[in-house]
């Protein structure tokens, strides 16, 4: 990279940590550290919601499926778009509508208030086992980045400089330097993509022309996909937004309802159609590059079965981009990946200070002590991130299997808590263990399923039957069935 775009990406790294400088000497408390002080804006925190979940995994994720896919990959974000209109219109009712939860800063919260303590410990353990995974993902995501982008820059090395200022910046100032930066990076990404990244890169391949020569035909259109992949994606992605902690954040970070949907459904949109295409038409037309010779120099594999497909994306803009335009669109490029690393990483800190530590031990969460507490748990649970990712190679793989591992295990769960009055404390227990057990295992242990469905879809249906079975066999006398109810209706009552 030219000393110029050096100099830019330098730059957009000291501001990233200049923010968590600023709110280090804001932040007062667990509110203002976890939930941003409940008076964030619908538009701040919806380009929050979407730089968090598409960011940096699904950036460079979705730039590997353009490479393989073309644009029928796509349809992986049209999930996260369904997903979030759902949860605006029967999730965030049940949270916003209860005054219970004004004052919650965790996601197991619900479990606890539903079911009982217990619950929420074990909902608060495979939260954070799950997003540890999700920040390990996004700092290798940006590793991968940078080694495609910057000359003679190996992986560990790249792995310490991203994974050192996500940690620090968000150690320091909280989720409202996270959601602030978020709205920052997501502007940039977005200005980045749409004036440089995509017309430059299309014309340095040679436009429409050129792709409809290099590339299979199939890749240009919206089939190019099995079934077992829209099963795939539509069971690992879209439950997500019902047990996502970092969304519960969020939705505790806004003052209202209508605050919050509004959030959401501006999130949705965001996702698909437009982070969606511009994702994969950037890895299609690494595609292209890599057909037309255009990285032969960097000492790719000569076949395309031997290519890393995630490091196309990084490589093509780092050929085709002129000098000052690509630092722009590399800080662009790392906005999307710390955005993400930054959500994920307070998510686990929140679980395991509130759902773990607080099980054992009552906490001041308006103590001086509280919050430095928590910055030193933050800063732990990144250096913990950090070491797992230099166990991994793939970005989506990471991501999707730490999603997987939260959904077996929550979602049916928390279906059961809102909707369902004869759910049991034990059943929400058996069903959270032996549904992410279920899936873990079956990915570990085995390499072809019935049907080619992946192990989410068995460890689901597992959870599900257990809940059930348990719900029924052991119910709870003063849970779901009982009184937990009748409060539930009397709180929503006196709000209304």
């Amino acid at each position: 990279m030219h000393w110029i775009d050096l100099t830019i990406f330098g730059l957009y790294m000291v501001g990233l940590l200049g923010f968590g400088v600023f709110f280090l000497n804001k932040n007062e408390g667990a509110d203002d550290y976890y939930v941003g002080g409940r008076e964030m804006s619908s538009l701040h925190v919806g380009l929050s919601v979407v730089a968090t979940d598409v960011g940096g995994g699904f950036s460079i994720g979705l730039g590997g499926l353009g490479f393989v896919m073309g644009l029928s990959g796509s349809w992986m974000l049209f999930t996260g778009l369904l997903g979030a209109w759902i949860s605006a219109v029967l999730l965030i009712p049940k949270v916003k509508g209860n005054k219970v939860f004004d004052t919650a800063f965790t996601f197991p919260e619900v479990f606890k208030y539903y079911f009982n303590p217990h619950v929420a410990l074990v909902a608060g353990i495979i939260s954070a086992i799950g997003y540890a995974g999700f920040t390990s993902s996004q700092i290798l995501a940006g590793a991968k980045l940078a080694t495609g982008t910057f000359a003679n820059l190996d992986l560990t090395t790249a792995l310490i400089i991203m994974g050192g200022v996500a940690v620090l910046y968000t150690v320091m100032g909280g989720l409202k330097a996270v959601i602030y930066t978020d709205t920052v990076q997501w502007a940039i990404l977005m200005i980045g993509l749409v004036f440089i990244g995509i017309p430059v890169s299309y014309t340095a391949i040679g436009g429409w022309e050129a792709i409809s020569k290099a590339v299979d035909p199939a890749m240009l259109t919206m089939t190019n996909m099995t079934w077992q992949d829209v099963v795939y994606w539509t069971v690992t992605v879209l439950p997500i937004w019902f047990v996502g902690m970092t969304l519960y954040q969020r939705i505790y970070a806004c003052n209202d309802e209508e605050t919050a949907k509004k959030a959401w459904f501006l999130a949705g949109l965001f996702e698909w159609p437009v982070m969606a295409f511009m994702g994969i038409l950037l890895g299609l037309f690494a595609k292209v590059a890599f057909m037309q010779g255009m990285f032969d120099y960097l000492g790719v594999p000569e076949t395309v079965a031997n290519f890393d497909s995630e490091k196309g994306l990084p490589m093509l803009l780092r050929t085709v981009l002129p000098v000052g335009l690509m630092g722009i669109m590399m800080s662009a490029y790392f906005s999307a990946i710390l955005s993400t690393a930054d959500s994920c990483l307070m998510a686990a800190s929140g679980n395991v200070v509130s759902d773990i530590i607080g099980y054992f031990k009552d906490v001041d969460h308006d103590s001086d002590q509280f919050l430095k507490f928590s910055q030193v748990t933050t800063l732990v649970i990144g250096i913990i991130a950090l070491l797992v990712a230099t166990t991994m190679t793939n970005v989506l793989t990471l991501m999707l299997y730490s999603y997987a591992f939260m959904v077996s295990g929550l979602f049916v769960p928390i279906l059961g808590a809102f909707y369902w009055r004869k759910s049991s404390s034990i059943g929400a227990i058996g069903a959270m263990i032996l549904g992410g057990t279920t899936t873990v295992c079956l990915e570990v242990f085995l390499d072809k399923l019935p049907a080619g469905l992946d192990a989410n879809v068995f460890g689901i249906t597992v959870s599900a039957i257990v809940f059930i079975g348990l719900s029924l066999t052991f119910p709870d006398n003063d849970g779901p069935t009982g009184a937990k109810v009748q409060e539930m209706e009397n709180v929503n009552t006196i709000s209304s």
